[in-house]
Order: C-alpha cells, then sequence, then structure tokens
C-alpha cells in the first residue's frame, strides 16, 4: 500500500514545520499533497529536496488519501475535516475544534498513545493546545510515579502561537520602537515588544481566559480527569518557544533526586538541571528541537509532596507539527496505516 498524505494549511507556519519534519523523520509517505485555500493556489511548498504546489481545498479530492494532517485554524476544521473524513481519510487536527469532543481522541503519543485506536467514531483525531502538549508529557512520569493531585502553572508563550502576522508584529515594533515610532497593536491586545501580556485568548465569565480553560481541561481529558490545575498564561515578546513555571502537588512523596532519574527516562522528555553549572534551557536553546525540556527541579517548601520545575518546548514543533506526525506515527505502529515501508522512528 502507498501511504498518500495531505497537509491541510500547508502555507501557514505549522503547515511548514509539518513539511520539515515529515522530511527529517524519514516518514513512509509516498505521495504528499499541499492543500489550502484558494487564495494560495499554485504557492510552493518546501518538503525535503521537492517542492510542492498547493492545491485548492474546495477542489481536492480527498478520497485519494489515507492521513490528513490539518492546521488551518478551527472554524476551516469544523467544515473540512468531518467532509475529509467522510471522504475516507484519517484526520490528525491541531486546532481546537474537536479536542473536548468526546468522540474523538486527543492524543499525545508520549502519554497516551493507545487512544489512537479510538479515532473510528468520526475518523478524527484531534492534537492538544501548544502549551498542554509539552506540559503533559513531563507530568506523565510524575503521575505514574507518585500521582498528581494538583498543578499550579503559569507560561509565556511565544509570539509564534499566534501566527506569522503575531510574529510579524513582534518585528515590526521592535524594530520601530530603535527609531522612535510609535508601535501598533493588531494582533495583541496591547504592545507586544518588550512588554507582557497576561491574556492569550478571549476571557471567559469567571476571570480565565480559554487559554487557561484548555489547560485543564486537556490535561485532564489525556492525564487523568482527577487532576486539578490552574493556569495563568501569558504572551512574551520571544518569536519561538514556550515556557512555563510548574508546581506540582503529588500523592505521594518524591524526591528531587528521584523525579530527576524519572524525567531523565522518560520517553519525549530531555532533563538538563545543573543551575550551578549555568545549565538550564530557554526558548532559544530549544527551537527546532523536539523534545520537551525540563530545568530547575526542586522541592517546593509549601506544600506536602510538593515538587517545581521549568518547561520549555518548541511550540511548532512539539506544541503542535511534530505532535500531528509522532500520531501518524502511532497509527503505523498500531497498524492502522500501512504503508510500504512500515518502519518509523522509535
Amino acid at each position: 500500500m502507498a501511504l498518500r498524505v495531505g497537509v491541510v494549511g500547508a502555507t501557514g507556519n505549522v503547515g511548514r514545520e509539518l513539511f520539515s519534519i515529515m522530511d527529517e523523520r524519514d516518514f513512509p509517505a509516498d505521495e504528499v499533497f499541499a492543500i489550502a485555500s484558494r487564495r494560495s493556489i499554485g504557492r510552493k511548498c518546501s518538503y525535503g529536496d521537492k517542492t510542492l504546489t498547493c492545491h485548492d481545498i474546495e477542489q481536492f479530492d480527498f478520497s485519494k488519501l489515507d492521513v490528513v494532517l490539518m492546521s488551518a485554524g478551527g472554524s476551516v476544521s469544523k467544515e473540512w475535516a468531518p467532509r475529509i473524513a467522510a471522504a475516507g481519510a484519517i484526520v490528525i487536527d491541531n486546532s481546537s475544534a474537536w479536542r473536548m469532543d468526546p468522540d474523538v481522541p486527543l492524543v499525545v503519543p508520549e502519554v497516551n498513545g493507545e487512544t489512537v485506536l479510538d479515532y473510528g467514531k468520526k475518523n478524527i483525531i484531534a492534537n492538544p493546545n501548544c502549551s498542554t502538549a509539552q506540559l503533559v508529557v513531563a507530568l506523565k512520569p510524575l503521575h505514574a510515579a507518585a500521582g498528581i493531585k494538583r498543578v499550579v502553572v503559569s507560561t509565556y508563550q511565544s509570539v509564534s502561537g499566534a501566527g506569522k502576522a503575531a510574529m510579524d508584529e513582534l518585528w515590526t515594533q521592535t524594530k520601530g520602537l530603535y527609531v522612535n515610532d510609535t508601535p501598533t497593536a493588531q494582533e495583541f491586545s496591547r504592545q507586544i515588544a518588550f512588554n507582557v501580556i497576561p491574556q492569550i485568548d478571549v476571557f471567559m465569565e469567571d476571570g480565565f481566559t480559554k487559554e487557561e480553560w484548555k489547560m485543564r481541561v486537556e490535561t485532564q481529558k489525556i492525564v487523568d480527569p482527577a487532576i486539578e490545575l490552574v493556569a495563568t498564561c501569558v504572551r512574551v515578546p520571544v518569536f519561538v518557544g514556550h515556557s512555563e513555571a510548574v508546581s506540582v502537588e503529588l500523592e505521594d512523596q518524591l524526591s528531587v533526586e528521584d523525579a530527576q532519574e524519572l524525567f531523565r527516562n522518560a520517553d519525549g522528555v530531555v532533563l538538563i538541571d545543573n543551575p550551578e553549572e549555568d545549565q538550564f534551557v530557554t526558548p532559544v536553546e530549544c527551537a527546532g528541537e523536539w523534545a520537551s525540556y525540563v530545568s530547575r527541579v526542586r522541592r517546593d517548601p509549601t506544600t506536602k509532596n510538593g515538587l517545581l520545575f521549568w518547561n520549555v518546548s518548541d511550540n511548532l514543533r512539539k506544541g503542535a507539527a511534530l505532535n500531528a506526525v509522532q500520531i501518524a506515527e502511532e497509527l503505523i505502529r498500531r497498524s492502522v496505516l500501512k504503508p510500504a515501508i512500515a518502519s518509523v522512528p522509535a
């Protein structure tokens, strides 16, 4: 069987990352198609040493595909994911449109990879929010060893999480301030250059933002519904890479040394934790990398069985494109998708 893959939203930040990651990981696709809105017809996308020409989503025949990696926003996904799924392709969706649908698995392969097998009700698998994805990879080993009761997390999220226009706004404002131009805010509610904004997504009735709500309910769906989580999500003037300051209250006692060993051996986690030797991770070091990086593991003296740690990841990769490709690889490992070349990265 020749594995045929479509990328919807091919010209966006995450779409470009999808092509890059499939090439890096030698994803076993025999045919790959770049798909976007009508205004992108004819635009070129790089895929390894190949150049793909964008197809119009309105005219494309999805019945010839096996799997579609979709990163075109919630409204597009709401309309098109069911139509693509009805044509026979499995949809792996990066938007928030399907994450909390009880008939759609929400998957981070290192945490709950087995749930890809629940795809059949709608032929759709959801990718979690970028800030959730990197967090649950780090939470999983702690929860398995000592049980997590409560998580308090503050995020420091890069502008790439809001799209290319947001990245352009940070760049324009930063350059402009050096020549005394007055910054204009369009993508954000405030100036983002040399500033931080304690709002990501819209505010809800309880005072939390939707991003903060997503982190709570998605973590519960992926890891354990019994985990209590509260978040404060902040946009910061960083181009790529989300950071999180995490406080965890455990059911059982776990030493700092044991927690470090768990992180060291956990799938998808890289521990870099020796502050005395200036060894900890920032967004600059994680850009372009695949892992959920953990640093500054320490005991929380204010609560019983409490631990604190710092978590950083490339949000365009593990938070979106890489996780989507890993979901497709999980479908191959579990023989849902059967390419001619069956091996995928471990």
